[in-house]
């Protein structure tokens, strides 16, 4: 691995990886550590070059990203570990289970879609622009750069085919908010298409897990009794 991941952990027992989403970090997570630490060994990833992790120079992508989660795993121990991913990184994760089924213990999704176009237009629109423009700008300015990197990774992926689902082996959850950006079509055909996947739709926007943590915690919780 090129680069060293900066993470958050708390707890001792079983390994519960949390995975943020689209120019975010670990910290996204604060009230799943607080919650699941008495049971899990909760551990909050910054993705490459968010948050406190470096940019490396390998390509950024979310291929490249679910790697580097299985470089981590390795460097850590890990052998298996329940895996929770939110937007994009739901979309990692997906990725990561489709790839190393074996390293997958239990994985919740929550947000992701497997194409640009799963997401609603009135959100995909304004990143699509913002896009081209901080293109535009990129070669001038490092902060441009960054930016179209970031923007990026949302208009030009994730590319996970349908078909591919029936690979993910592992008791899946798959969670979004009444209010999502993404699709709930887009949601439903993730979870029709992940053998034997649990869907779950509750109160909220796409940041369920950060602002509706309570009912969110509940179900998540209640999904991981089921497999225990």
């Amino acid at each position: 691995m090129d680069i060293a991941l900066y993470y958050q952990e708390k707890g001792d027992k079983e390994p519960f990886i949390l995975l943020h989403g689209n120019g975010q970090d670990g910290s996204y997570f604060k009230n799943q550590m607080d919650y699941f630490s008495n049971r899990y060994h909760v551990i909050a990833l910054d993705t490459r070059g968010h948050g406190k992790s470096p940019r490396g120079t390998k390509p950024f992508t979310i291929e490249q990203f679910s790697r580097d989660l299985y470089d981590f795993m390795e460097e850590l121990e890990i052998s298996r570990a329940i895996i929770l991913g939110f937007s994009d990184g739901a979309n990692i994760a997906m990725k990561f289970a489709m790839k190393y089924p074996s390293r997958v213990k239990a994985l919740i999704l929550n947000g992701g879609n497997l194409n640009p176009g799963g997401v609603k237009t009135t959100t995909q629109l304004p990143i699509e622009i913002g896009y081209k423009l901080a293109r535009r700008f990129a070669s001038k300015s490092p902060d441009a750069k960054k930016n179209a990197e970031m923007l990026g990774l949302m208009v030009n992926e994730p590319n996970i085919e349908q078909n591919e689902l029936s690979k993910i082996t592992a008791p899946t959850l798959v969670i979004c908010g009444i209010k999502d950006m993404v699709r709930e079509s887009h949601t439903k055909e993730i979870a029709n298409n992940i053998p034997n996947a649990k869907l779950s739709i509750i109160k909220g926007d796409h940041f369920i897990a950060n602002k509706q943590y309570i009912p969110f915690n509940k179900e998540v919780e209640n999904f991981l009794q089921t497999i225990q």
